[in-house]
């Protein structure tokens, strides 16, 4: 699996921008035993905190694909957050939406590794963990980061979506 394109994928842009996760070192992809779909399951999985689970949420926004990375402690105010962005419609978007604009499947999308980069917001509930988890491209990898990594390699923007 970790030969799979879409955990290479990640892993060089993890590379390329020579992140890094709580301790300091390189951020790799990490493959469990089994299919992570949840934040709850992933935490399980790992040990840790459900709110230090980043969740890659991808949203249709108006017609383009919007990344959320969320706490897996709780949800996105959909309405709040096009209102703040002055979206007309902000909804999940479908899988072939998904699929279409990250190369990677729901349960899997990571931060990073698509074939374009995406508008990407990232929760400030997720600076309060000194390492956080999220998604390596399918649903059974992950990698460590941190807040501040996530907000660099990604190019996001931190934001209140709750």
């Amino acid at each position: 699996m970790q030969s799979h394109p879409n955990v290479r994928a990640v892993q060089d842009a993890l590379d390329g921008a020579d992140a890094r996760n709580g301790s300091g070192t390189p951020a790799k992809v990490r493959l469990l035993p089994d299919a992570v779909h949840t934040a709850a399951a992933a935490a399980e999985a790992l040990g840790v905190d459900v709110g230090a689970i980043a969740n890659s949420l991808v949203f249709d926004a108006d017609g383009a694909p919007l990344l959320v990375l969320t706490s897996g402690a709780h949800r996105v105010d959909t309405a709040g957050l096009a209102a703040r962005l002055a979206v007309t419609r902000l909804r999940r978007a479908t899988p072939q939406f998904v699929k279409e604009h990250t190369g990677q499947v729901i349960g899997g999308v990571a931060p990073v590794g698509h074939p374009q980069p995406l508008r990407t917001l990232v929760d400030t509930a997720l600076d309060k963990y000194d390492e956080i988890w999220a998604a390596g491209g399918v649903p059974q990898a992950v990698f460590p980061t941190t807040y501040a990594e996530l907000l660099r390699v990604t190019g996001g923007t931190p934001t209140d979506v709750a």
